[in-house]
């Protein structure tokens, strides 16, 4: 991704020449912590060994960016140097502070993983979905943040819809998100997880699972064919909502009625949401 995506705002915080804001120093190791909330969970052990080699040939080439925080500091960008660092048995580090808030720690920690593509895609989904639950961001300010297209993201936060148990697959590359995306399209969740335990074992392919969907739908009753007009007015309806709720929301009408769905997150979330709409 390239830096000209980052969204104004965010630039000047991988400027090497704002010394009014940055205080490049070497900091013990004892005196930095991960942060708990940044997006990125899982970190390759193998993938860290590679970094200590590199570093313990060549030093540590980009300092790690930490802001303030107790009586240390939170690394911000730069989490498997660290890791790194540690596994040499290294007193110190090099790192640039600043201060940051918790929202711009956490667009940049994003941006970071993003641009090394380290994130699996339910992390990166869930990266954008902290993005808007915790500061109210929308998704088109969260695209225009992290240098994606609105698009994109709703694509990513789709695959949040997912069960767990689908979920634990694209983490852990048992399925690609062309799996994870074509399942989407199997409405039957009994249907939906065997699909996907199958894609997970290697015996269907994107296209396979493609046309199970599209059986599927074939078998369902045929659906209620709007005028372009009426069609239009539902859609603008569900983006709308899904901006001021800040989550998935799906408008569905038939010949009769329609259906409302919302999606959520947690307990919390549901209580939160719950709030809103009787409020």
């Amino acid at each position: 991704m390239a830096k000209g995506g980052l969204g104004s705002g965010l630039d000047f915080l991988f400027e090497d020449n704002a010394a009014d804001v940055n205080v490049k120093k070497h900091v013990h190791l004892t005196e930095i912590e991960p942060n708990r909330a940044q997006p990125r969970k899982n970190f390759s052990e193998e993938s860290i060994a590679a970094l200590a080699d590199s570093i313990q040939q060549y030093g540590i080439l980009q300092p790690i960016l930490v802001r303030p925080i107790g009586g240390g500091y939170q690394i911000v960008a730069g989490e498997r140097r660290w890791r790194a660092a540690r596994m040499l048995g290294l007193d110190e580090v090099p790192v640039i502070i600043k201060e940051l808030s918790d929202m711009e720690t956490m667009q940049i920690a994003l941006i970071e993983n993003l641009q090394r593509e380290n994130l699996n895609p339910i992390e990166e989904a869930m990266g954008y979905r902290d993005l808007m639950d915790q500061f109210g961001m929308t998704q088109e300010s969260v695209a225009k943040t992290v240098g994606r297209s609105r698009s994109a993201v709703a694509n990513a936060l789709r695959l949040l819809q997912l069960s767990d148990e689908i979920q634990g697959m694209l983490e852990k590359g048992q399925i690609s998100s062309g799996h994870a995306k074509a399942l989407l399209s199997i409405s039957g969740d009994k249907l939906r997880e065997d699909t996907a335990r199958k894609a997970a074992k290697g015996m269907l392919t994107v296209r396979a699972i493609e046309k199970i969907a599209a059986e599927e739908a074939e078998i369902a009753p045929e659906p209620f064919v709007m005028d372009p007009l009426t069609d239009s007015y539902f859609k603008e309806m569900e983006l709308s909502l899904s901006e001021r709720l800040k989550r998935g929301v799906s408008v569905k009408f038939g010949p009769h009625k329609g259906t409302l769905t919302l999606d959520f997150y947690d307990k919390e979330d549901l209580c939160a949401l719950a709030d809103k709409l009787t409020w």
